[in-house]
């Protein structure tokens, strides 16, 4: 069974994201390590609800696997907690603050995104808890990732991220070194 783009590709994308707000910054300063491992770990992180298949949860319902904590609800949650536990030190609600807030928020939402451009699944619960219908985008070109780590390490496996690497690390890849060339 398969549902998701792997885990790497969603680490890439975010590294990719990152590279843009990094250029953005006003104050033209490196990032933190901290900024870097809280991008990968919120573009990660809503596959977390797979544990709940072990549980019985079923994987169409709002707790199962695309459920809640791929929606944007889940997103603008997450973005909020990190900001104030990631960044104790950034002013509540300053600017500042609130593009951080905002940065995460599509970080994780990134995640929801890439899933509804695969080609397997029921779908992505973008709206949950409002709206518990699962969608795709009309394009789906990414090959859906098989679920545990012996699914992935096989024939299968390889395909995925031969067709993640064109999809997804090629033009992350290519935003950041256009990142850095404009620097």
């Amino acid at each position: 069974m398969g549902t998701m783009a792997t885990a790497f590709a969603h680490g890439v994308a975010a590294v990719a994201l990152g590279s843009v707000y990094a250029a953005s910054s006003v104050s033209g300063a490196s990032m933190p390590a901290r900024f870097w491992a809280l991008s990968i770990a919120c573009s990660a992180l809503p596959d977390l609800d797979v544990v709940g298949l072990g549980l019985g949860i079923p994987y169409g319902s709002v707790w199962g696997h695309r459920g809640i904590t791929h929606s944007l609800f889940f997103a603008a949650w997450l973005s909020v907690a990190v900001v104030i536990l990631g960044f104790p030190n950034t002013a509540r609600f300053s600017q500042t603050w609130w593009m951080l807030a905002g940065y995460f928020f599509i970080v994780t939402a990134s995640h929801g995104l890439l899933d509804a451009m695969t080609n397997g699944g029921l779908g992505v619960a973008f709206f949950a808890p409002f709206d518990t219908g699962r969608y795709f985008l009309p394009w789906r070109p990414i090959e859906v990732s098989p679920i545990g780590v012996a699914a992935f390490f096989t024939s299968r496996g390889l395909e995925v991220l031969k067709n993640e690497f064109a999809w997804i690390w090629i033009p992350s890849l290519a935003i950041i070194c256009a990142l850095r060339m404009l620097k």
